[in-house]
């Protein structure tokens, strides 16, 4: 069903001291006639006046954009403490980032970043005394470092390396190869490369990876950043001698293979299944139905189980959101010890069934990195600090971390870390910054942030990270207490944060930020249309808004297991009563309008497709920006040669923050405090 539309792109106008979007008969305005679309669901008729948003090369499409630009841009020029927040996030953003070092071969070899380029270094050193030379710069990839590098996997014997290569934060992927000795760069390509992990065979001489068969992109495998169009046919391919290719029967995610017995593990709608390589050869097995992944993250380093110099197991997990790492002998299970860690997280770890020796990094909301070494041939076993990293100018002594339990809806208690200076007054009187994610068994672990630091020390702000439910926080059982029919429960337990932090005297409504991306970019657009007199700004990121429609582009058929999907009769009734762009109305309460809202998105995200956050801020925009009661503003910036933010160049990220935090403060009249 189609129905012609009067479409109206309204421009900023002047209201007391605010901000807002309107109608009015003086104002200068662009009309667009044009028809939009009526879907039928199970019966039920709904609108979609913007699905002309939903193709990106559209001369339209751009043209929305670049006039939202031109009105988000000027507003962010003129908060006064963009710059300032720019330089400082500059100054204090300089400070050294290393990874944890890992041996292949006889070599060993960590990532390091001098504190502002914009891509972290590869970094080689014959061993632990030795000088590192810089082995891969992605820095090199691109003059701006919107070129990054995607995953990497070195032979066993360490001789070769494969690594993969993105675009402007592109999925799409390319892998390229180098000879060790000599940094040698190959000539071998792999290209429609997309969700991919890189695996060796055990002699070297070939690679498992994932790709997309040809008729799905473009023949030549250079994919553009606009596209839309669903992925299904993922293949797990062989490339021998980094010179031929052979398909192999289109697998859904190739995980790992681990010799000397040569195993593929893969993931299928009816459990994993193990493929055993004959001379590296894929054996010949029926297709069957895949399990789609879930693309938002998968590897997290809050749960794992390692082992190291055979015959000890390390394992790492999570107890109330605060990593534990223990140590078992592995033939008898025994433990051997708990290694001492503060509240915070572990987020690096090396340390291979051949080595003799491990490393870890921990890191907490107050302390960038500590990464520790611990040589497992010497008794006792101790580990010592290999580095230790510092801020200049920022004494974690003057703040405090502290970790509180709050009833949800239900009488659930839900952890939440709060961060703040020492010795401040709970009278309601203070700015909070409060994020959340909830979906997909993600777990929200302790992790430093600059910019969320100079939020707390310079706009005097309190920092609260929610670990909702339908993360994995607590297990399979935390996340499928959010998932499906149940993804409500991810929206309450968040807006019972805010009011915990009210009840306490952190904050009062209209001094609280919600902010999130991805999943939770969904969280933060259904709890300001649920409860706008709870917030006074939300800051969405890459957000899913459309929960009707996301699995007909991309990758978005893959989360159909968290959120459900809309072509079935009873997901559709649960999915109507929340998606972001199907629940803007006008507040009905007095004196209750919108949050101020920030929505940031990238041209080249082909993951979660700008088209969302473009859907949703034009219907917030026509339905709320257009009401007499609206005073705060409503935005939305869409960032060029960026993506869904893996791989984004340090540049892009200081300026970003900048943008962010200018938004905030001007939006909650915030001075800067010296």
């Amino acid at each position: 069903h189609y129905y012609t539309l009067n479409f109206t792109i309204y421009i900023l106008m002047k209201k007391q001291t605010h901000l807002h979007l309107r109608c009015d008969p003086t104002a200068h305005v662009m009309h667009v006639y044009m028809c939009y679309q009526v879907d039928d669901y199970h019966g039920c008729k709904v609108r979609d006046p913007y699905s002309w948003l939903e193709d990106p090369d559209s001369e339209k499409t751009q043209a929305f954009v670049n006039a939202q630009n031109q009105l988000t841009l000027p507003f962010l020029e003129q908060c006064e403490i963009r710059d300032i927040f720019k330089d400082r996030m500059t100054e204090l953003y300089d400070y050294p980032k290393y990874s944890c070092p890992f041996k292949r071969g006889n070599r060993y070899f960590h990532f390091y970043n001098t504190g502002l380029q914009n891509q972290s270094v590869l970094y080689m050193q014959k061993n632990l005394e030795a000088e590192p030379s810089v082995f891969l710069d992605p820095n090199s990839f691109s003059e701006d470092g919107t070129v990054a590098l995607r995953g990497y996997a070195f032979s066993e014997d360490g001789e070769y390396l494969a690594y993969g290569t993105s675009a402007s934060g592109s999925d799409w992927v390319e892998i390229r190869f180098l000879r060790v000795d000599g940094a040698v760069l190959l000539e071998d390509r792999l290209e429609r490369v997309k969700f991919t992990c890189m695996s060796w065979t055990h002699d070297g001489k070939g690679l498992f990876y994932n790709s997309y068969p040809v008729q799905e992109g473009k023949s030549d495998g250079k994919h553009t950043q606009t596209r839309t169009m669903r992925k299904f046919t993922h293949a797990v391919t062989f490339a021998r001698d980094c010179l031929s290719f052979v398909d192999s029967q289109r697998w859904q995610k190739i995980l790992w293979r681990r010799p000397p017995h040569n195993f593929l593990l893969l993931i299928y709608k009816f459990g994993l299944i193990f493929i055993l390589l004959n001379n590296s050869n894929i054996l010949n097995i029926e297709k069957t139905e895949p399990y789609f992944l879930l693309y938002f993250s998968h590897l997290s380093l809050s749960v794992f189980a390692t082992c190291t110099y055979s015959r000890f197991l390390f394992v790492c997990f999570l107890h109330d959101v605060k990593n534990v790492l223990k140590m078992f002998h592995l033939s008898s299970g025994e433990e051997i010890r708990t290694f001492p860690l503060d509240v915070g997280s572990i987020v690096g770890f090396t340390g291979r069934k051949k080595d003799s020796e491990i490393f870890y990094s921990f890191t907490s909301f107050l302390s960038p990195a500590i990464i520790y070494h611990c040589d497992l041939t010497k008794e006792p076993l101790q580990p010592h600090i290999f580095r230790e990293v510092t801020v200049k100018g920022f004494s974690p002594a003057d703040y405090q971390t502290t970790q509180v339990f709050y009833p949800s809806k239900d009488g659930t208690q839900i952890p939440m870390f709060i961060v703040h200076k020492k010795g401040i007054k709970l009278d309601g009187s203070h700015p909070a910054f409060l994020y959340g994610y909830g979906g997909f068994n993600i777990s929200i672990t302790p992790s430093y942030s600059v910019s969320r630091l100079i939020f707390v020390r310079h706009l005097g702000g309190v920092l609260a990270v929610a670990n909702i439910r339908g993360g994995g926080e607590y297990g399979e059982t935390w996340h499928k207490a959010a998932m499906l029919a149940n993804k409500q429960n991810c929206f309450t337990d968040f807006q019972c944060a805010a009011e915990y932090l009210i009840k306490e005297g952190y904050t009062s409504p209209k001094k609280i930020t919600i902010n999130g991306g991805s999943n939770g970019g969904l969280l933060v657009a259904a709890c300001v249309n649920q409860r706008p007199d709870l917030f006074g700004c939300a800051v969405a990121q890459v957000g899913v808004m459309d929960m009707l429609k996301f699995h007909k582009f991309t990758i978005g058929h893959a989360w159909t297991t968290d959120f459900g999907c809309s072509e079935i009769k009873a997901q559709f009734d649960w999915l109507i009563k929340y998606s972001p762009l199907h629940n803007i109305r006008v507040p009905e309460a007095d004196g209750v309008q919108y949050p101020a809202v920030l929505l940031l998105t990238g041209d080249h995200d082909d993951r979660v497709v700008p088209l969302h956050s473009l859907k949703y801020m034009a219907t917030l925009q026509s339905v709320i920006g257009q009401w007499p009661g609206q005073s705060n503003p409503l935005f939305i910036y869409v960032d060029t040669k960026s993506g869904h933010g893996a791989g984004k160049p340090t540049s892009k990220v200081i300026q970003e923050v900048a943008d962010t935090y200018a938004f905030i403060a001007r939006c909650l009249n915030l001075s800067w405090i010296e």
